[in-house]
């Protein structure tokens, strides 16, 4: 047992990152669920209440663009540990708030925090992983966006049984510190990490690309956006990371209104959806990775499994014609494990475009990108909604949506094909 844990320690560091981006979506799906108790105790509207997510969205596309460049200085394990640290003191100060300033507060230090999650993890996976698997080790990490989503499902209304929505807050934000201990404990770069068999560290560095210099280097950091491939991985985060968005906040909704679905009950239906999710992280990471593993060239693997996920992606456009609310679950259960694998893939991009110094930087570029989108697309969206349903006619409206979703894909790709078509890899020395 040892000794297959020696010659696959990099698996257990992918389950550190799994549980980590798992805790990080749970705290952040809280006040979604929390909404109608708060509403009612502090008389809420819903202004208020945009104001409160606003608050957040604002935060992290800031920290998505702050936390890369800090965890490129420090390195991966000091950075991660800061980062968690600080969106869990953040999630248990709400148990602490009382009224709209409060809550905002404690939301821009959630989002602050959590911004961390995702240039730390792709760094990670950067130092931990050839490039054959970097796929497969994403789309698993990955996963985790929808572990926390169905997780907050499970474990909100079991605390709320016992105790307060304080409580859940309490709770929840504990989670992240237990994490802490066994992050600190287990993690270490490959050069460091004493668990680390001389084969399997062979194996990692197999591609000569990946090895973690010194921190302390100069980084030219705004010369990234003089690089096509800065924008290939802004495009492939700006334009798809908002429609995630979507899935997760209007979903509900478009159920409820479609299909007449009692939301004060068990949804079994978005729990399909959600877990959907997971297949799709999961598969994308690994059909891209089996292409490098037979030869084919990273980026093109990359790139064809983008397009078969963004014509699967169409299928949403069906929705429309679903005559019953399975018939919707299967369709957008396609939709949403296609948006996940395509996700796990574009991820993994930062990682063959450039050195791993770096990685951390592009990734909260890309990532801020995408929660700038994430700021616009559902003002579109409230702004098209409320338009139909004036008219009378909502479901004409999410059609229009879904629609939209669904070509935004094949668009995205294209961009990322001509920024990406003739030089692809970057040297740390054009950046330095």
């Amino acid at each position: 047992m040892d000794s297959m844990l020696k010659n696959n320690y990099r698996w257990v560091v992918v389950v550190l990152l799994l549980f980590a981006t798992t805790i990080n979506y749970l705290d952040r799906q809280l006040i979604g669920l929390l909404k109608p108790i708060l509403e009612k105790e502090f008389s809420w509207t819903e202004t208020d209440f945009a104001k409160i997510v606003m608050a957040f969205t604002a935060a992290y596309a800031i920290g998505l663009l702050i936390s890369g460049r800090i965890i490129d200085k420090i390195g991966s394990k000091l950075g991660y540990a800061i980062a968690i640290t600080i969106w869990s003191i953040a999630g248990i100060f709400h148990a602490f708030t009382r009224g709209v300033t409060g809550f905002a507060t404690a939301r821009l230090g959630l989002g602050l925090g959590e911004a961390g999650n995702f240039p730390a993890a792709m760094k990670t996976v950067a130092e931990w992983f050839p490039q054959k698997e970097r796929a497969l080790a994403t789309g698993i990490f990955n996963a985790g966006t929808s572990f926390g989503v169905i997780l907050s499902l499970f474990i909100v209304p079991i605390i709320l049984q016992y105790a307060g929505w304080q409580e859940v807050f309490w709770i929840t934000g504990s989670f992240g510190f237990i994490w802490l201990i066994f992050w600190w404990k287990f993690y270490e770069i490959p050069e460091k990490q004493k668990r680390l068999s001389k084969e399997e560290y062979k194996y990692i560095r197999q591609d000569n690309d990946n090895i973690v210099l010194d921190n302390t280097l100069a980084i030219k950091w705004s010369r990234l956006f003089k690089f096509r491939q800065t924008w290939a991985y802004i495009t492939g985060k700006g334009l798809i990371d908002p429609i995630y968005w979507f899935f997760l906040f209007w979903l509900p909704s478009y159920f409820s209104t479609t299909f007449q679905l009692d939301l004060k009950k068990p949804s079994y239906e978005l729990m399909i959806i959600y877990t959907a999710t997971t297949v799709g992280s999961i598969f994308g990471g690994y059909f891209s990775s089996y292409l490098v593993r037979k030869g084919w060239e990273t980026i093109k693997a990359r790139k064809f499994a983008l397009l078969i996920f963004a014509v699967l992606e169409l299928t949403i456009i069906l929705a429309q014609f679903a005559k019953g609310p399975w018939m919707a679950v299967g369709l957008l259960s396609i939709a949403v494990a296609a948006h996940q694998a395509w996700a796990a893939n574009v991820f993994t991009l930062a990682s063959d475009l450039f050195p791993s110094q770096v990685v951390s930087s592009v990734v909260g570029i890309g990532g801020m990108a995408g929660a700038i989108g994430g700021i616009l697309f559902p003002i579109f969206i409230g702004s098209v909604l409320d338009s139909y349903k004036a008219a009378g006619n909502i479901n004409a409206g999410y059609n229009l949506i879904f629609t939209i979703c669904g070509c935004t894909y094949l668009i995205a790709l294209l961009i990322i094909h001509l920024l990406t078509r003739n030089k692809v890899k970057i040297n740390l020395e054009e950046i330095q």
